[in-house]
């Protein structure tokens, strides 16, 4: 039977449609909005048991009661969880209800315009969304393993073209240093490293790990912090993706068989696209590693 082929203006529910996923239990971070709560809720409407995984208890149990109202018997969860807290993280994984997970979907973005801290003293763009991320799939991995075919998928972007190498002496940027767009590009390009240093490391035991870029300026919440952007996001609004189809590619790359078209790729409108040299560079991938690893042996406790 011919794949059924999606493109730009594909939908999450699309996707799914005609998927049983009741046998899985999968994590979505950031999925109290936007992008992450249309995956989250897609999955959960396809029979998922989904952790909506958020910072804000408030608006992420308000989500999943959503989700519920939305599709009756689904098993929505809300757990919190705030990247920017290392503390929280561990607190997330031992709450955690869950023997093996099958898909964690790292989704939880943000782009400041000014500088932020984590409450480890990071710069918060890079401080979320790649070290809280790599901690976060560093202690879930061995609940991902168990599953024997586990996917790690990260939500990442076109900015990770810019810039165009990373340079480690200024990762993360400083207060001194610090512009808004190059810690984005710099957070994003993390992920896609992140990614594929993961397959390198854990394919042999099953795990596929892949990236995607869920579409230019959809309508999402990723500039909260910013007034700024919270204007811009509103004005081009008419002509961006929605969230339900901003979520199609995440939805896709969690759930796409065979997993073998997957590993280690980069993905945009369910479609494997070539990222940038230095995304596909291993010593750099490797290197990232290690530097992530060290942070984490850094954490008190």
């Amino acid at each position: 039977m011919q794949q059924q082929q999606f493109g730009a203006k594909t939908t999450a529910d699309e996707v799914l449609a005609g998927k049983n996923l009741q046998d899985q239990t999968i994590v979505v971070t950031g999925a109290n909005t936007g992008i992450g709560y249309e995956t989250a809720r897609a999955l959960a409407a396809a029979g998922a048991r989904v952790i909506f995984a958020c910072r804000n208890s408030g608006t992420g149990e308000a989500a999943v009661a959503r989700v519920q109202q939305r599709h009756p018997g689904c098993r929505a969860e809300f757990l919190a969880l705030d990247l920017a807290s290392t503390a929280s993280i561990v607190k997330f994984c031992n709450s955690l209800d869950a023997e093996k997970v099958d898909a964690l979907i790292c989704n939880a973005g943000l782009a400041p315009t000014r500088y932020q801290e984590t409450e480890e003293r990071v710069e918060r763009t890079v401080g979320v969304c790649h070290f809280g991320h790599f901690l976060l799939t560093k202690i879930l991995l061995p609940r991902l393993l168990a599953c024997g075919s586990p996917r790690v998928v990260m939500v990442s972007s076109e900015s990770h073209r810019m810039p165009k190498t990373l340079e480690f002496e200024r990762l993360p940027l400083h207060r001194n240093n610090f512009k808004f767009m190059v810690a984005y590009g710099q957070a994003k390009l993390c992920n896609l490293l992140f990614a594929n240093e993961l397959q390198r490391r854990y394919g042999n035991e099953g795990l596929t790990a892949c990236s995607l870029h869920p579409g230019t300026l959809v309508t999402t919440e990723i500039g909260r912090s910013s007034g700024l952007m919270r204007v811009l996001m509103k004005l081009i609004s008419p002509f961006t993706k929605t969230a339900n189809q901003g979520a199609a590619t995440s939805v896709y790359c969690a759930t796409h068989e065979p997993a073998e078209d997957l590993q280690g790729q980069y993905f945009s409108h369910c479609q494997k696209v070539r990222s940038s040299k230095e995304a596909n560079d291993p010593v750099v991938a490797k290197r990232l590693w290690d530097l992530s690893e060290h942070w984490c042996e850094q954490i008190p406790g």
